[in-house]
């Protein structure tokens, strides 16, 4: 016997009993973003390697570990998009979307890090995208993060959520605080791990978030970031943090908040939780203001944030879940091969009428009580139940699952006038079914 082929590990099969749940971020999430007036891109998975060693950053793990690169059959170096941001930018100056315009995009897709696969992190994971181009002013740094406030409730997991803020700066005042931070640091050489050591001379600040135990006391008495900010970026900061306060959003200020990603200035954000383990973080983002210049563009400001679909998953409620409409709402069992003829245009004849109706028909046969099984396992509230009788008739009988309501039998011309008129019972939480 052949050996069975599996997935490769860390990317993931998302089966039938998880999918309502992402259906559910997605639909959350959709709305949200037609709320605020954004408007959805797509871009390829795969992307020219140089897009992201140019974004990123060549000296980032991202771009030296973790990224899936390949030549293709042209010697073309491509990768497989690590993140969206870079995709994004690069599709907006392709298609001349940012010259003397203003942008609120969203996308939604697959990314991959050749990682070491753990609880919340995969190598193949999906990501919801904003981005936001040509907005100079902490205003639109306020929205984004009101709009994921937005999103946490709509989800049901504000309370397990919480919002940490920094500022970066301009990348004039960055460098100035990294030299008196690697000063700092060289100070207290013998102190570094081996990836600090690494990181000293190539990206400094990243060692600022270091979850090495050891690391932890070096790290809370180095110079603080926010205490070197260039006088526009502290202005900009405080009137972001005002906004926030305005509108009742809580956060902590983290001066160790420093993002992975070398695009970043002035605004950064995350939102953390308790509930996921050492993958805590759920969404992050921030300003970009020189990426689309890096990449050969105009100067132009932008401002973003990524969420990872499989640990917002991860924090959703079950019974969150039990009360979106995912189940069929009518199940259609026929008994003998004319009845099953006839059931298949009544059903076609119920969706004309109600193209929302979820109607699952029975099929491949089965005694009346093998279906009845099936129809109350798929969690619809209502089964047509069309047998000889009825067929000879030009009848169909109605059966309440949850035994709420009696059984009757109609004229197969009244069935879509009772599906109208039972539509809020149809749409409603189905009860548990009544014992007896």
């Amino acid at each position: 016997m052949s050996k069975l082929i599996q997935a490769i590990r860390g990317m993931n099969d998302i089966l039938p009993d998880e999918t309502p749940k992402w259906q559910f971020v997605e639909k959350q999430f959709r709305r949200l973003m037609a709320a605020y007036g954004y408007n959805e891109i797509r871009f390829p998975v795969v992307e020219k390697t140089e897009l992201f060693k140019r974004s990123i950053g060549e000296v980032t793990d991202i771009v030296e570990k973790e990224m899936y690169t390949f030549e293709d059959r042209n010697g073309d170096s491509l990768t497989l998009r690590p993140e969206g941001t870079a995709a994004c930018v690069r599709a907006c100056m392709q298609h001349g979307l940012l010259h003397n315009q203003t942008q609120r995009l969203w996308y939604l897709g697959p990314m991959f890090r050749h990682e070491r696969p753990q609880k919340g992190r995969y190598r193949q994971f999906f990501q919801l995208g904003v981005e936001a181009f040509g907005f100079p002013g902490p205003d639109v740094d306020a929205e984004m993060i009101m709009m994921t406030a937005r999103l946490w409730k709509q989800l049901g997991i504000a309370d397990s959520v919480r919002l940490e803020l920094n500022s970066l700066g301009s990348s004039e005042s960055r460098q100035a605080y990294r030299d008196i931070l690697v000063a700092y640091l060289q100070e207290h050489y013998e102190q570094l791990d081996a990836d600090s050591v690494r990181r000293l001379e190539s990206n400094p600040l990243r060692i600022l978030d270091s979850k090495n135990p050891e690391m932890q006391a070096l790290i809370e008495a180095a110079p603080k970031l926010n205490a070197h900010l260039d006088e526009a970026s502290a202005e900009h900061f405080a009137t972001l943090c005002s906004l926030l306060d305005a509108a009742g959003i809580s956060y902590q200020v983290n001066p160790r908040l420093v993002r992975g990603l070398d695009y970043y200035s002035k605004t950064v954000f995350e939102w953390v939780t308790d509930k996921l383990g050492a993958q805590g973080t759920i969404c992050a983002g921030g300003r970009f203001d020189g990426l689309v210049q890096q990449l050969g563009g105009r100067a132009t400001t932008a401002m973003g944030f990524a969420m990872g679909m499989e640990r917002l998953v991860s924090l959703i409620d079950d019974a969150q879940i039990r009360q979106q409409d995912y189940a069929p709402q009518v199940y259609f069992l026929a008994l003998g091969d004319a009845a099953q003829s006839r059931a298949f245009l009544l059903a076609e004849q119920c969706r004309d009428s109600l193209p929302d109706l979820r109607l699952l028909l029975n099929c491949g046969g089965g005694s009346m009580k093998s279906q009845m099984k099936k129809a109350d396992k798929s969690g619809a509230r209502f089964a047509l139940i069309l047998a000889e009788d009825e067929l000879a008739k030009d009848e169909i009988t109605i059966k309440d699952l949850t035994g709420e309501l009696e059984q009757q039998t109609i004229a197969q011309s009244e069935l879509n006038a009772f599906l109208e008129t039972k539509e809020p019972l149809i749409n409603s939480v189905r009860p548990e079914p009544v014992k007896g």
